[in-house]
């Protein structure tokens, strides 16, 4: 059986699911962003696992998902025309990362992995130190 963003359910990550999907119903349009940059994380390691032991189907898989996960949430999420020059340069950064991420399943370079990581891992830290402020105003 799969789930969202194609993980199979294995015992060990039925456990896991159960929170992820808890948190998708229950979380706040803040906590969404924040799984998705976590999901993104999660499948980028995944990937460069997965290339560093010669599994490239799981490879694939891994950086299908984190493409996905850009594409379909974060991009997805977006509102270019009211959004201003930082949802437009957004857009332009998820675009060029999805670049990379194809290269670098084409290529089988962790290199470009480790670029991909490196340009979501700011906005990931920026989003999750916004949180308190978040929750602070939604009260």
């Amino acid at each position: 059986m799969s789930t969202p963003f194609g993980r199979s359910r294995t015992p060990v990550n039925a456990y896991r699911m159960v929170g992820v999907e808890t948190g998708v119903v229950t979380g706040s349009p803040h906590q969404l962003v924040a799984m998705l940059f976590e999901g993104f994380m999660d499948s980028v390691a995944q990937a460069r696992g997965a290339l560093a032991q010669g599994h490239l189907e799981a490879k694939g898989k891994a950086i299908g998902r984190a493409v996905r996960i850009i594409e379909e949430g974060l991009k997805a999420g977006l509102d270019v025309q009211g959004g201003g020059q930082l949802a437009v340069d957004l857009r332009d950064l998820y675009d060029y990362v999805t670049l990379r991420l194809t290269q670098a399943n084409l290529r089988n370079d962790a290199k470009l992995l480790e670029e991909c990581r490196a340009l979501i891992e700011p906005l990931q830290s920026a989003w999750v130190s916004i949180g308190p402020q978040v929750a602070e105003a939604r009260k």
